[in-house]
C-alpha cells in the first residue's frame, strides 16, 4: 500500500459512526449484514447509516453485495489488513516499541 491510499483510508474511518459501522461487521463475522440491521445496531437513520456505508464500501474497506432487495455489507479483510500492515511496517519501520504497544495481553 502506499502512502497517498493509506491517508485516503484513514480519512474514510475518521468517523465515530463509521468506526461503528466496523466494529458491527467486524462482530457479524464472514456472512456480514444488512444495511437495516446496521442501521438498528449502531443506531443511526437509514439514509445516514447509508451515506457512511457508501464511503466504506466506495473506499473498498466494505464489500457489498445485494440480496434479493437488501444490500449486505462485508468487512473487506484484505484492505484492513493492508492499512494495518501498512502502518505497522512501512510508516513505522516495524518499530519494536510499537509492536510491544499493540500485542494484546
Amino acid at each position: 500500500m502506499i502512502a497517498e491510499d493509506a491517508a485516503t483510508l484513514f480519512g474514510v474511518l475518521s468517523n465515530s459512526d463509521r468506526l461503528d459501522v466496523i466494529r458491527a461487521l467486524v462482530e457479524a463475522g464472514p456472512d456480514g449484514m444488512s444495511a437495516g440491521n446496521i442501521a438498528l445496531k449502531i443506531g443511526a437513520s437509514p439514509s445516514r447509516t447509508s451515506f457512511h456505508l457508501n464511503a466504506l464500501s466506495g473506499s473498498g474497506i466494505l464489500q457489498k453485495e445485494r440480496q434479493s432487495r437488501n444490500l449486505n455489507y462485508r468487512i473487506n479483510f484484505k484492505t484492513i489488513g493492508a492499512l494495518i500492515n501498512f502502518l505497522m511496517e512501512d510508516c513505522c519501520k516495524g518499530s519494536a516499541e510499537l509492536r510491544d504497544c499493540c500485542t494484546m495481553r
